[in-house]
């Protein structure tokens, strides 16, 4: 759980990134599971774009990613996700939060 000082931190953070994964009308397949794990390794702050043919709700794909990564949504805004989660390999964090 972050705090709402670690989540302003992280929502600046996040407003200069781009889309890296994109979630179509398939919605979250085994192969976007494989690439937001390692996407949260690489980064542990990222954004997902809700393409409209998806045919899951942005909040539902939001609440889909919270159970299936144990992760923390950063924000929401139109159709694109803002997701965190610190990186497990070797306690090594790319993000110093307060």
């Amino acid at each position: 759980m972050i705090t709402p000082k670690q989540r302003a931190v992280l929502r600046a953070l996040s407003n200069t990134l781009d889309p890296v994964l994109q979630i179509g009308k398939e919605g979250i397949t085994k192969g976007t599971e494989l690439q937001a794990e390692a996407l949260f390794e690489a980064r542990e702050l990222f954004k997902i774009k809700v393409l409209n043919n998806c045919v899951l709700s942005i909040k539902e794909i939001a609440d889909e990613f919270v159970k299936m990564f144990n992760c923390e949504i950063v924000q929401i805004i139109g159709n694109k996700i803002s997701v965190y989660r610190h990186s497990s390999r070797n306690n090594i964090k790319h993000i110093q939060l307060p």
